[in-house]
């Protein structure tokens, strides 16, 4: 039958309800009640018989009393209607709203910038639009941040004009339904602000913050079922390994550490700082709040540190302090968690000299901001580029080689790794399943390849 129209939304009366399919994989058995609309196939999988049981009854009920279906759903328009009633901005604010309490700083922040970039391909008018970055202030430093929302309308008119016209202006979100409409979505995550390609790992990370929020649309019944699952669109490749030629042997590590000590007061500080995160491998979330309890430096030879907690650097906007960086427990370990890192003998001196300098404060915490308070990314962040001038060729400073604090964290791992040190233990030092740390830090130090090679090259010598 030819789809009918009823308040804008194609409906037809050409339904065919096929029997329920059983799959029986590894991780389990599932039930997929499958169906047609107009020609176009739906699928609904459920755990259990008895549930997908229940979703083809009221399909076949539907149909039999001669109801019609909602072409972009795939649902009788009884309850397509009740689904299509929430727009896309008010969900996306529910959803929000959802994960803030539980989720770290950052998390909140990728989970704005997510739903900010998609946004304006669910537009359901562009009548009186306001400009691309009054939208984006609206969305993503109030709409779609639970705190400033909840402290009231924003108190500049351009925004605030801008998030009324957003809620008069988005579209249901049962409108993801439909291949089109989701494939816009996902293009616009897919690209940056000024139109070019977005990396692989931004693309794959906001993808899986969409395909979250659209099952819990499901969840709450906005959509029948996750529409991604069916989508033929690939997110761009992502290269999940350390690009090797971020990593600095030993001894280009001194020369850094050494140049970070020249810069007066400031690069003092900062010594210890930066070899946490060479010698011990720690984030510079843990080494920023590394205070002095977790610190077991004997006279002499190898001490240890005791993590607990982590500070890594989120915004004051989308932390629970109003401050900078968010006091969190340990990545990927639940509140109570501590890890236990080895602290080598240069590691252990460079403690303790920043002790007798610096002493801690009142918290017990090592390093802070020159003023005191928590320590600036921004500032260690020069004082490392000033470094990498003093130590590294034009060519050198040009290439990736140590162009992030982080980088020393790569390069404390791979020396791990390629010292002979065990994956398990390696895995254990660092914070990493052993199948996360093989797949992305099991790379070669810089100046390993050389030597490598010489080796084959002695092999090869015929006297």
């Amino acid at each position: 039958m030819v789809p009918t129209h009823g308040r804008d939304r194609a409906t037809s009366y050409d339904v065919r309800i096929w029997k329920i399919r059983t799959y029986k994989g590894r991780r389990g058995t599932t039930y997929t009640v499958r169906w047609t609309v107009a020609g176009r196939e739906w699928r609904d999988t459920f755990k259990t018989y008895a549930l997908a049981d229940s979703a083809r009854g009221e399909l076949l009920a539907a149909a039999r009393i001669g109801e019609t279906f909602d072409v972009a759903t795939g649902h009788p328009v009884s309850k397509s209607a009740r689904r299509a009633e929430q727009s896309w901005f008010d969900f996306a604010c529910r959803y929000v709203d959802l994960k803030w309490p539980t989720a770290a700083g950052n998390t909140r922040r990728g989970i704005a910038e997510t739903l900010t970039s998609a946004t304006p391909a669910l537009f359901a008018s562009k009548r009186n639009r306001p400009s691309d970055e009054t939208i984006r202030g609206a969305l993503h430093g109030w709409a779609f941040n639970t705190t400033r929302r909840a402290a009231g309308e924003p108190d500049d008119e351009d925004l605030a004009a801008a998030v009324r016209w957003l809620r008069r202006n988005t579209v249901p979100v049962s409108m993801l339904a439909e291949p089109a409409t989701l494939r816009a979505t996902l293009e616009l995550l897919a690209r940056k602000l000024d139109g070019t390609a977005a990396a692989g790992s931004t693309v794959r990370r906001k993808r899986a913050v969409l395909h979250n929020a659209l099952e819990y649309a499901v969840e709450v019944g906005v959509l029948v079922s996750n529409p991604m699952s069916s989508l033929k669109w690939k997110a761009p490749k992502v290269a999940d390994a350390v690009d090797r030629r971020v990593v600095v042997n030993p001894r280009q590590a001194s020369l850094l550490l050494d140049a970070v000590g020249v810069q007066g007061r400031t690069g003092r500080h900062l010594v210890a700082f930066f070899g946490a995160m060479y010698y011990s491998a720690l984030r510079p979330g843990e080494a920023a709040d590394l205070r002095e309890a977790a610190l077991e430096l004997p006279d002499e030879g190898w001490g240890q540190l005791v993590l607990s907690r982590s500070a890594p650097t989120t915004g004051a906007a989308w932390s629970d302090s109003g401050q900078r960086r968010d006091n969190r427990q340990l990545k990927h370990r639940a509140a109570e968690d501590v890890r236990v890192v080895p602290c080598p003998p240069q590691l252990v001196g460079l403690l303790r000299d920043h002790l007798a300098e610096f002493g801690t404060d009142h918290e017990g915490r090592l390093f802070r901001g020159a003023r005191g308070g928590q320590l600036s990314e921004s500032v260690y962040s020069r004082v490392w580029q000033k470094s990498r001038e003093k130590v590294f060729s034009a060519s050198q400073v040009g290439s990736p080689l140590a162009g992030r604090p982080y980088d020393l964290r790569h390069a404390a791992v791979s020396t791990w790794l390629n010292g002979g040190v065990e994956a398990t233990r390696v895995a254990e030092w660092a914070g990493h399943s052993v199948h996360v740390l093989l797949r992305v830090y099991a790379k070669c130090i810089d100046g390993q390849e050389d030597a490598a090679r010489q080796r084959v090259e002695a092999a090869l010598r015929v006297d």
